[in-house]
């Protein structure tokens, strides 16, 4: 049987969506995935609504745009609302508290942590994308941290490979410190094999 995932990252023009998407995607097809990429945003270089979609199969892949959402990634408030009725009720929501002050409120569960301001600690506000990565990598996501790691590698800009490789590090450390009370560690579906 086929089995689909749908990732979201969003937040605003300029934030490097778009390349963590692809970092995602080339760690998603590397473990022998078929992945559908799509993006949207608003004609403004910096701060319009943008989003950068992933539709994961381990078979064909029957529709290119996301329809359910199982993994969505807040990194500004502009786009802390325009998802909410994609997502499944079991989706993990990865929020960047630095950015967004009013997230959304379902039944899925919410990961937030200050990512750009991480990302700052880390040498720049500019990898919050990665340290992004990290934690959706981190929390369970669906697939392996040396496979997201490698892709991070091949696909950093030129001169900025450590800092994308440090970025992407305290992500995955920011959830490996919630171990153990974690509702987000605890849950099976997405820490099992269920989901690679």
């Amino acid at each position: 049987m086929t089995k689909e995932i749908e990732i979201r990252l969003s937040g605003s023009g300029g934030q490097g969506l778009i390349l963590g998407a692809r970092v995602l995607a080339a760690a998603l097809a590397s473990e022998g995935l078929n992945v559908a990429q799509s993006q949207s945003y608003e004609p403004t270089s910096r701060g319009g609504l943008s989003r950068s979609d992933l539709v994961v199969s381990d078979g064909e892949v029957d529709y290119p745009l996301v329809t359910a959402l199982d993994y969505l990634v807040i990194m500004d408030q502009v786009a802390a609302h325009a998802s909410t009725e994609l997502l499944k009720p079991d989706a993990v929501v990865i929020i960047d508290s630095s950015r967004v002050d009013s997230p959304p409120q379902g039944a899925f569960t919410t990961c937030a942590f200050p990512l750009t301001e991480i990302a700052r600690r880390a040498g720049s506000g500019r990898v919050a994308n990665i340290v992004a990565l990290g934690v959706l990598t981190g929390s369970g996501g669906p697939c392996s941290r040396e496979s997201v790691e490698k892709a991070v590698s091949d696909h950093a800009p030129r001169g900025f490979r450590e800092l994308n490789l440090n970025a992407f590090g305290e992500g995955c450390r920011l959830v490996d410190g919630m171990a153990g009370g974690s509702d987000l560690q605890s849950r099976p579906a997405r820490t099992s094999n269920t989901r690679r």
